[in-house]
């Protein structure tokens, strides 16, 4: 492959991708409002920049812990795409809680968190989730 170098780009232009970890937990699905709007948003999946050397599944399970202060294993990466409000590009990873109970860890990130139920999502997130990450949504909450 070599380096991008040829194509004027610098590694320093490329973004590195968000992994989001989508956790279930009793038919609930944990979400958190950030206190930085990014784009449009507000209340999301707990997520952040995949670190060099990482994968997007690590991230997830990383990110989680920084931030709630969750362990969780990754039990799947649901899909992948360039976000439409941000143009970064989204890992999404399905997560199961191992151990803890989720909490505002990160509190210059995070101002609140939610275990939300499918009939009450809308209510945060008022707008559709990428199509992999709903049919799991779909599978995996009780309404």
């Amino acid at each position: 492959m070599g380096s991008l170098g040829g194509l004027g780009v610098t590694s320093d232009e490329v973004r590195p991708p968000i992994a989001a970890a989508v956790i279930v937990q009793d038919g609930k699905v944990l979400l958190v409002k950030r206190r930085v709007k990014e784009g449009s948003l507000s209340w999301q999946f707990p997520a952040g920049e995949v670190e060099p050397g990482e994968t997007g599944s690590q991230a997830a399970v990383r990110e989680t812990q920084e931030e709630t202060g969750l362990t969780v294993a990754d039990v799947k990466v649901l899909g992948e795409r360039v976000h439409p409000n941000t143009g970064r590009t989204m890992i999404y990873v399905a997560c199961q809680v191992v151990d803890g109970s989720a909490s505002v860890v990160d509190d210059e990130e995070l101002v609140e968190f939610a275990w939300s139920s499918l009939g009450q999502i809308a209510d945060y997130v008022p707008y559709p989730f990428y199509g992999p990450v709903q049919e799991y949504l779909n599978e995996s909450l009780s309404s």
